[in-house]
């Protein structure tokens, strides 16, 4: 018997810090809480530059651009990426 999956899909609708952490809020209320340690250029930002951000791709990522960083959903999540 076939098994189903459910579907993984995943958009990103916020985001946040704390000092060792990107919390990204998804759109169906999961939160994704990883190191900042993945993104060094926002763990050297400054509160103010991590705070000004915009979603890019329909929720698919999140750009930060005083930092020039983006952060796919689905490759964080570990997902294939469409």
């Amino acid at each position: 018997m076939p098994i189903s999956l459910p579907d993984l899909a995943a958009v990103a609708a916020a985001a946040r810090f704390d000092s060792e952490h990107l919390y990204i809020g998804l759109g169906d209320g999961r939160e994704l809480r990883v190191p900042l340690a993945w993104f060094p250029r926002l763990l050297a930002a400054t509160p103010e530059q991590r705070s000004h951000w915009r979603l890019i791709g329909s929720g698919e990522g999140i750009h930060w651009p005083d930092v020039d960083e983006d952060v796919n959903v689905a490759h964080v999540l570990g997902l294939p990426e469409d």
